[in-house]
């Protein structure tokens, strides 16, 4: 009885969501406030209605609300090929093509792209460089590009520094076509450890910062940014044989830092819009997460900024995503399962209301909000989406009103569009999704 009138509570309080580009997120942008980092998040990395409801709420903050930075969980230097094209800088042409690493559908795909030309045509109505949004990468898998992004600095500012990274990145050479065998690598002594030479690369670039700063601050800051993803994703790979939990709560670790540098580069008055999975911006306390000794970035910014962090999750009932069955297999468009029964998905489902925002930390209803607070199943689909074991893999122990301040409900959800070639012919040399 208790489930049913939950639903029926939830209904009640729930703010309808008719249309994703005409609906009024006024009252939801009033509850924000004046927070300093909005994390949004996604049940899926390839769900349509996620994607383009969370560009619709990041539009709105970029205009009202001063926003000047969108941060996703995304390789930095594939992130910087988008940054460079939606604030009009003028680069060359890059010599390679961003978001071409597994899982290619996550960022190019037809919602980004679309967020990023509106972007891009936003910054072009701001006249000062400076005061354009911007798009950044937070995560660690891009080791080589990093590299490749440090020395290209390093030849044009310090000919002698370069030769010197040169060397001390030469360690990790052997492992360019498959990172994570250096960990294996190291654990069995069959490689000596690299940490040595990248946290020395890292420091003296450091030590270099007024004299290299003082020629240009944002490209010192991005090589300062991929030395340290460099150090960090060599720790990570090498954690990888350690444990699980030691390489989640190091990678977003560094997720954490990377958004601390972004907002300490921004200044006092930058804010940042953060796009993760749920499982990164929901508060890790709240989850079972806690009890395996794993934290996350909602968590850290909880803990670090307090209300000035607002948290916001999705979720669905069934449709289509798009996925794959494992690491490096192909994407599919997969039918998503029916949530489970006394899931936080089937009590939104059972509320009958197809689309709608939940407010979590200003609830409408004592009674509502005392339930909320009940430890129950909730779904995490990732890049890989595996039906046939739902239960095991993709549900975990989560308080819904502890975990968000917003929970956005989608009832049925579709796929987002993978961009083919024959979306992108004719774009210029500098279009971040080139051919």
């Amino acid at each position: 009885m208790q489930d049913t009138s939950t639903s029926e509570l939830i209904a009640r309080v729930a703010e309808p969501i008719d249309n994703i580009e005409s609906d009024n997120i006024d009252p939801l942008l009033e509850r924000i406030g004046d927070s300093r980092i909005v994390l949004i998040g996604e049940a899926s990395h390839g769900t349509s209605e996620f994607y383009r409801y969370r560009a619709r709420i990041t539009r709105a903050l970029i205009e009202s609300k001063g926003f000047d930075s969108v941060a996703v969980e995304a390789d930095w230097p594939d992130a910087g090929r988008i940054d460079h094209y939606v604030r009009h800088r003028q680069t060359p042409a890059a010599e390679w093509t961003a978001f071409t690493r597994f899982p290619t559908w996550m960022w190019r795909n037809q919602e980004v792209r679309e967020f990023v030309d509106w972007l891009r045509e936003h910054n072009a109505g701001i006249s000062d460089p400076k005061r354009r949004a911007g798009f950044y990468g937070l995560d660690l898998y891009s080791l080589f590009t990093s590299i490749d992004a440090v020395l290209e600095y390093l030849e044009e500012v310090d000919q002698e520094t370069a030769a010197i990274a040169r060397e001390r990145y030469s360690c990790l050479a052997p492992f360019q076509s498959d990172p994570a065998t250096y960990g294996r690598a190291t654990l069995t002594g069959r490689h000596r450890e690299c940490e040595p030479d990248v946290v020395n690369m890292l420091t003296d670039l450091l030590d270099k910062r007024l004299k290299y700063a003082a020629q240009d601050g944002s490209r010192f800051m991005d090589a300062v940014q991929n030395a340290r993803l460099i150090a960090n994703a060599e720790r990570y790979y090498r954690s990888m044989y350690s444990g699980y939990s030691d390489s989640w709560n190091l990678r977003d670790q560094h997720m954490f830092d990377t958004l601390e540098a972004l907002l300490a580069h921004g200044g006092e008055n930058s804010k940042v819009v953060v796009w993760e999975h749920n499982s990164h911006v929901g508060n890790a306390r709240a989850t079972d997460m806690l009890a395996r000794g794993q934290h996350n970035v909602g968590q850290l910014c909880r803990e670090a900024y307090g209300d000035q962090a607002y948290l916001i999750g999705f979720g669905t009932h069934t449709g289509t995503v798009a996925a794959a069955a494992d690491w490096g297999d192909p994407m599919e468009v997969k039918q998503v399962r029916p949530s489970l029964a006394g899931s936080w998905e089937r009590l939104c489902h059972e509320s009958g209301v197809p689309a709608f925002r939940l407010p979590l930390r200003h609830p409408a209803s004592d009674t509502l909000d005392k339930r909320l607070h009940d430890s129950r199943p909730e779904r995490a689909i990732g890049v890989i989406y595996r039906p046939e074991t739902e239960r095991q893999s993709h549900y975990f122990m989560a308080q819904l009103a502890r975990q968000f301040d917003e929970y956005i409900w989608f009832d049925r959800t579709e796929a987002v569009t993978p961009l083919n070639t024959e979306t992108l012919r004719g774009v210029p040399d500098t279009y971040p999704f080139g051919l």
